[in-house]
Formats: structure tokens, sequence, C-alpha cells
């Protein structure tokens, strides 16, 4: 959810350097090394396992896809041949058979072949239930799998539904299995794969010690040939501001992510450059409604008019983010602008004041013989994070409300619900999360059959118009469709507040300026590392 120094001068040549390298401004880089960071502990390694966003930017370097996303966010052909759309013929007038071509002669990380079984081995593994997979959405509505050769797989779907270019096996999302690995597995819950997998992309795994890093070098297999970086490390640095320091010291090359609260820190810095762009991201406090306290929409609404956005944006985050109400990245296509909530305590004590919620002597409400009490679950290792939340907690103590703040290791606040992970087990009020949002997905975390542990539902909200809404998203294959039913069911949830929404992120990206061809995209920022070197 989720170290300061002397500045670091330009280095002249060394004189070690072979001929024929490139010169190094930073004597601390190692050339075609990438080290990077992002201020997490991991649980595991598998992403069709583990909902974390590292791991799913670790998993777009090393694993297995039927499609990637370009420089413009656009899904590209992977282990598909071609995109499937219905003016290519990969999805028939209905919508509701669709069919990938898949490219021979390639093979796993491992030297193992790659064909049509693995892939559809991988859709039976999302459809077991024994697996701890956190939402099938989607995958729930294939009726059946056809394999008329090793290089084609045809899916028929009940229904028609459109979002399954990036639901089904695309980077940032679920990835293609092994079968020659885990195809006699019951489960693959326990499995040693999820320490070490094997996958098709231009690195591998080969190595995570634990606490430490995660090792990966250039992958001999991959299909498109050799990248140009020989190795990649993710540094395993739990705290942000070490994570800035390493950075700053040379000890890490690349930071992704982190907030606006650093820009001061970073801009000065003559060995790091700062890449900032939007994000298909964005920021909220999740609301657990089936909590008593925000269960009740006053109090969800109270706490949105006592929750200063803009201060948090402005003094915080130095100008970082987009303000905005709707539970969407601000550059998601056709998305209307909702109102915003202005920042408004009277409002909010008048609102809680009507609904019967009575300030006790200790200055907290009570109503019912419940206190105005909330849990707030944080990660650790984020003092970013940690100073918007004591201004939210400001703003909350104005409308009497207790609040007791829970940090938790990433690695225990995202893990699986039958690891006992504090978000998809419920055990807060309120969470400060992010979520990423693929570029034609749509809003199912908000339905209501997607509550933990069968979806990201982690508010519990339940609306059933809303619910129709997003059914019918899901049946349009064209922008103006869907922007209909999206900005119809973003209105209500609006109206209902089972989050509150600080805004639509934007990426930053502090790294070596030895760092060539750097050039992330909005959905999957390791989707093009091909050319990238150091």
């Amino acid at each position: 959810m989720k170290r300061f120094v002397a500045l670091v001068l330009l280095a002249a040549l060394p004189a070690c350097v072979a001929a024929g390298e490139p010169a190094r401004l930073n004597a601390s880089t190692q050339p075609h090394v990438l080290r990077f960071a992002s201020a997490e502990e991991i649980a595991g390694l598998n992403p069709d396992l583990n909902s974390q966003l590292v791991v799913h930017n670790i998993s777009e370097l090393t694993m297995a896809f039927l499609v990637r996303f370009d420089r413009h966010n656009r899904a590209v052909p992977e282990l598909a041949t071609v995109v499937p759309s219905r003016a290519n013929g990969g999805v028939s007038e209905d919508g509701r058979t669709i069919t990938y071509h898949l490219r021979r002669n390639v093979r796993w990380s491992d030297g193992a072949p790659f064909n049509g079984d693995d892939v559809r081995f991988s859709f039976d593994a999302i459809d077991n239930p024994a697996n701890d997979i956190y939402t099938r959405d989607g995958f729930d509505r294939i009726t059946k799998i056809d394999e008329p050769n090793k290089e084609t797989i045809v899916i028929h779907m009940r229904e028609a539904y459109a979002p399954f270019v990036v639901t089904f096996f695309a980077s940032r999302g679920y990835a293609l299995l092994p079968k020659h690995i885990l195809g006699a597995l019951h489960d693959i819950n326990s499995a040693p794969y999820n320490s070490l997998p094997v996958g098709i992309g231009p690195f591998r795994f080969t190595a995570w010690h634990r606490g430490e890093s995660v090792d990966m070098e250039a992958n001999p297999y991959y299909w498109r040939g050799l990248p140009k970086l020989h190795k990649i490390v993710y540094e395993i640095v739990p705290d942000r501001n070490t994570v800035m320091t390493q950075l700053q010291t040379g000890e890490l090359d690349l930071a992704y992510p982190f907030t606006g609260s650093y820009l001061p820190r970073l801009t000065p810095l003559r060995n790091v450059a700062l890449l900032r762009q939007p994000a298909y991201s964005y920021d909220l406090l999740a609301l657990n409604m089936t909590h008593p306290v925000p269960a009740d929409r006053v109090v969800r609404e109270a706490l949105r008019l006592a929750t200063d956005r803009a201060a948090i944006r402005d003094k915080i985050e130095h100008g970082v983010g987009v303000l905005q109400e709707a539970p969407m990245p601000s550059i998601y296509p056709g998305i209307a602008r909702l109102p915003l909530v202005p920042f408004d305590i009277a409002r909010a004590n008048a609102l809680l004041d009507r609904a019967g919620w009575k300030r006790a002597a200790d200055g907290v409400r009570v109503k019912n013989g419940t206190r105005l009490a909330l849990d707030f679950a944080s990660s650790t290792g984020t003092p970013d994070v940690d100073e918007s939340l004591e201004l939210i907690r400001a703003g909350w103590q104005q409308l009497g409300v207790a609040i007791t703040i829970k940090r938790y290791p990433s690695s225990v606040l995202f893990a699986p619900y039958a690891d006992g992970g504090i978000l998809y087990t419920g055990k807060f009020d309120v969470l400060a999360l992010g979520f990423s949002v693929l570029a034609v997905d749509g809003l199912q975390t908000y339905r209501c059959d997607q509550m933990p542990p069968t979806g990201q539902n982690f508010s519990h909200y339940c609306n059933r118009d809303v619910d129709a809404d997003l059914r019918d998203f899901d049946r349009q294959f064209t922008r103006e469709d869907q922007a209909r039913d999206l900005n119809r069911a973003l209105a209500q949830i609006d109206r209902d507040v089972p989050v509150i929404v600080f805004g639509g992120r934007e990426d930053l990206f502090a790294y070596n300026r030895d760092l060539k061809h750097f050039h992330p995209n909005a959905v999957s920022v390791f989707d093009d590392m091909m050319d990238v070197d150091i």
C-alpha cells in the first residue's frame, strides 16, 4: 500500500574504464547493473497471489504475459501474436468468443518450451478455488476453453467482457504460469515456485535474499533477445528516508514510488535525475463499512469534509497530484469531473450534531454507546505518509474523533487473506491506499461480489445500482459507451462515500543520471526495458 550526506559531485572518467565503455557521471555506477528500491518488504514473488505494486513491477521484468503496454499506455502483443479485437477477428461479433494466437519457439526462463498448454493451465489455476487468488473477476465468466492446437487458445464467455485485454494475463496483472512446474499440484499457494518464479521476461530471477534483495539477470531464453542490462537488483530497504539517502550516495540507481514531499531534497542533487508524469493510479482512504463507525454514512461524509486534501497536496506533496473526487486515475479517458467537496470543519461538525453524535467529557463523540473512535492502518517506513496522517488527524480531532494509528510492514499490510493480511482481512477502520487501474479497466473493486477474500472491495461497499452500471460497462467495446456507464457509477459512489479520494497520482522517479533510455509508461513502468542501460 505499501541518509542525507554531502552532494555527490559529477565524477571524471575513471582510469579503469574499459575501452568502448561510455564515461560514467557517477563513480558509484556499476556498468549494466540497475539497483532500485521502493521502501518495501515483499511477501512473495508470484503476482497471481500478491497484489503489492512492487511485486507487479518486478513481474513486468520477469514474468510471462499475453500482452504488455507501450509508451502510450496501449496494449501490444507479447506472447500473443496480436491483441484480439473485433476488427482483426480475434473477438466475435457478440463479444463472447475470444481467440489468442500464440508465438512459436518461445521458452520459459528455465529453457522449457512454452505453448498453449501453459496458457490453458494458467486459466485453470486462476479458476481453481483452492488457489488464493485475490479476484477472479472476468475469469468467472468463462464457460469453456478450447485449444485447437498448441498455438491457439479460444475463450468462450457467457457474456461480452470488454476488459478481457487487461484482465487475461496482461502485465501489471496476472502472469501466465508454467504447467511443467506447477501442473501436478493441488494448489499453488505454498509452492516453492512463489519464492523464485520462472517466467518469460527479459530478465529472470536468480535469488531472493529475504530481508535483503531480489536478484535478477538477463534471461538468455527471452524470445526478443538479450536486454542491455546484465543484472537488476531490487534492494529491500524498508524505509523511504534510507532509500533516498542510498540514492544520493550512489548505493541505488532508481527510487520508485515516492511522494512529492521528497522533491526539495532531491531537486538540488547533481547526480540524480527526476521524472514526473501522470499515472494510472489514485490515492484514497478506504473506510471499512463492516465496522460500526465507518458504516454510518454521516460519519463518512463528515470525515471527508474534515480532510484538508488541498493542504496535503500543496504543503506536504509540493503540488504533486490532481485533486479530484472520482476514485479513478485523473488521466482515465472520458471521466467527468465531479464537484470537489471543500474542506469545511464547521459543516462536518453540524452533520454529526444533527445525526446524534454527542461530545462526551473527553471530547470524543458518542452515539448509542459507540465512541467515534477509529483504528487507522498505515505502513512502516513511510515518513512522507506519516506527515499526511498527522494533518488528517488534526482535522478529524476537531470533530471529536479519536484516532489510533497502527503501522505495519508492507509484507503484513498487503499479505493475502489466507495469511491474515491486514488489508484483505479488514483489520482496520481506515486505511491509506494507492490504487492502480489498468488502461481499459473499470471499477470492479466497488462491486458487491468483490469483497475479500474474493476481490479487492476493501471498503465492503455494496450498491446494486453501481453493480448494474459496472456490469453494463464490462459489455461495452467503445470508449463513449464505457464512459457513460462509468460516470454514472462514479457519481453514485461519490454520494455514498465508501472512500475518501485524495486525488489522481503523479508518478515520480528519481534515478542515477547514468541510467539511459528509461521511458516508463503510466500503466506498467518496467514494460520497456530492452534498451535501458547504465
